[in-house]
């Protein structure tokens, strides 16, 4: 039989949504990947097979455009402003278009009292697709392990994670891990209508551990320093970024101090086919994005 179902992947241009359609991709299956811009990324998604379609997820005219004989969506939004409203865009263009099931990105703080104005906004989210008639799954990462090369900090031939987590501990779960579980619940979504999925890395770990883990991998001093949410905070609007991260990740860590993005599972081997990979595996496999400093590591001189 052939199968001319068709995927539309949001976030495309990044690593989960990207990931998801290169698998798609690699197994037959038709994409369409929507893209924000033209540039080197949806291109290569174009000749990987792709079908691109650049639009954003915030004009309901283009979403309702793309949604147009979609069969399965995988919807993913950034942490900035607009996600209730990029949500209702979605879910409407694809009740309209006839689409069958929608995997919904979320976060693992997502929960009606987060501290976090996204996290909370991700729950809201969360009841608004459980509120149509989509076959609908939601996945709640902890941490990526990709953060850990955003902050982490290369100096005098060590590395530095300076970072506001206290002793909390999580598993690190790498995007490619993600990504064959976002594959397989397009694929095959009834058995996971309205579930509610946490994603960990295979081992808990606190970041003196994921530090250790990273220096037998590099084969450098690697440290993980302690600072106050407050030093986080202000190191991070110095750097530019939007207040409403900002006060995002301010907030996760609070409740990454208080267990909220703790604990593993087999979710991932058990439904992306895989055992998740360890931090010394994804390092191995990244080492190149350790030779530098991370975008947003936190100078322990205070100087940005």
């Amino acid at each position: 039989m052939i199968d001319d179902r068709l995927f539309l992947v949001t976030g495309a241009t990044g690593k989960t949504g990207g990931g998801a359609a290169r698998l798609l991709l690699a197994d037959g299956h038709r994409v369409r990947a929507l893209a924000h811009r033209d540039d080197d990324r949806s291109r290569a998604l174009a000749a990987a097979g792709a079908e691109v379609v650049v639009a954003d997820l915030h004009d309901l005219n283009a979403v309702t455009t793309a949604m147009q004989g979609v069969t399965s969506a995988y919807f993913c939004h950034p942490i900035r402003e607009g996600l209730v409203e990029a949500t209702a865009y979605f879910a409407q263009a694809a009740i309209d278009a006839g689409v069958r099931s929608v995997v919904n990105m979320s976060q693992i703080s997502a929960r009606p009292d987060a501290g976090s104005h996204a996290a909370q906004q991700h729950w809201l989210c969360e009841r608004l697709l459980d509120r149509t008639g989509l076959l609908t799954a939601h996945l709640r990462p902890t941490f990526f392990a990709e953060w850990l090369t955003t902050w982490c900090e290369r100096r005098d031939g060590e590395g530095y994670l300076r970072l506001p987590f206290g002793e909390g501990r999580h598993a690190p779960i790498a995007a490619a891990d993600q990504s064959r579980v976002i594959a397989a619940l397009l694929l095959d979504p009834e058995p996971h209508d309205r579930a509610v999925y946490p994603l960990h890395g295979p081992v808990e770990q606190d970041h003196h551990d994921i530090a250790r883990a990273i220096a037998a991998t590099l084969g450098i001093p690697v440290h993980y320093e302690p600072i106050t949410v407050e030093e986080f905070a202000t190191a991070m609007t110095a750097r530019g970024l939007p207040a409403h991260l900002v006060q995002h990740l301010g907030n996760v860590a609070i409740d990454y101090r208080n267990g909220i993005f703790s604990g593993t599972n087999d979710i991932v081997e058990r439904i992306g086919g895989r055992a998740p990979l360890s931090v010394e595996q994804f390092v191995l496999e990244n080492k190149t994005f350790f030779d530098t400093s991370g975008p947003n590591f936190v100078p322990a001189d205070g100087r940005l």
